[in-house]
């Protein structure tokens, strides 16, 4: 998880920095190092105002804390609908902790959903990893698009940060037809960086660590 590795080396770099878990697989949670199942407090119980996140995070191996999330969160979909300014639900419960860290990075959901909306309206900008590959660039444009109404409706302030291709293979045709077409559309927003196919990154989460 790119979310993971990104608090890890910010927090090698004395940052102060939060990780929330809005997705219901938990597996930001997990490669944290923590025990999704154990959890008695989680973004779920944040996002229905039963609890603060000072109450819910947790600190990690890495160094930095975490609002973990577990299977329980796949239902805060149906209950948020009733819910008064359900888009602002984590914004808000952010503002208060705000003030103890120098980052907080939302680890979303990869369905463009209220989890997900949440995550857009809490936050100042969106980091978008890519996988070089063809449907990959359809879903991208539906995420833009999700985007371009948070911005309208409301988060004013949010951008697009930066686009980063992730299980990258050089010695792939595809991989570059792509990787070019996304230079083309959004220019400086790719970074250079790659995260490339490796076995090392693909077995870190297994053990609870970043890479």
């Amino acid at each position: 998880s790119i979310a993971v590795n990104l608090c890890a080396s910010l927090a090698h770099y004395a940052r102060r920095v939060l990780l929330v878990d809005l997705d219901p697989q938990g597996n930001a949670t997990t490669g944290s190092g923590i025990d999704k199942t154990a959890l008695d407090l989680t973004v779920y119980g944040i996002l229905l105002g039963e609890h603060g996140v000072s109450e819910a995070r947790v600190r990690a191996e890495g160094n930095y804390d975490v609002v973990g999330s577990n299977r329980n969160l796949a239902g805060a979909e149906v209950e948020l609908i009733q819910v008064e300014r359900r888009e602002y639900r984590l914004r808000e419960a952010l503002a208060a902790v705000r003030g103890d860290y120098d980052y907080v990075v939302i680890d979303c959901p990869p369905a463009l959903n209220m989890l997900t909306v949440n995550g857009f309206t809490a936050a100042d900008a969106v980091i978008i990893p890519m996988q070089c590959e063809y449907y990959a660039l359809e879903g991208l444009s539906d995420l833009v698009g999700t985007l371009r109404k948070v911005k309208q409706n409301l988060n004013p302030g949010i951008e697009i940060e930066a686009l980063v291709r992730t299980m990258y293979d050089p010695r792939s045709t595809l991989t570059v037809q792509v990787s070019d077409e996304l230079k083309r559309h959004y220019g400086d927003k790719v970074f250079d960086t790659v995260i490339p196919r490796n076995v090392r990154i693909a077995e870190a989460p297994s053990f609870g660590k970043p890479v």
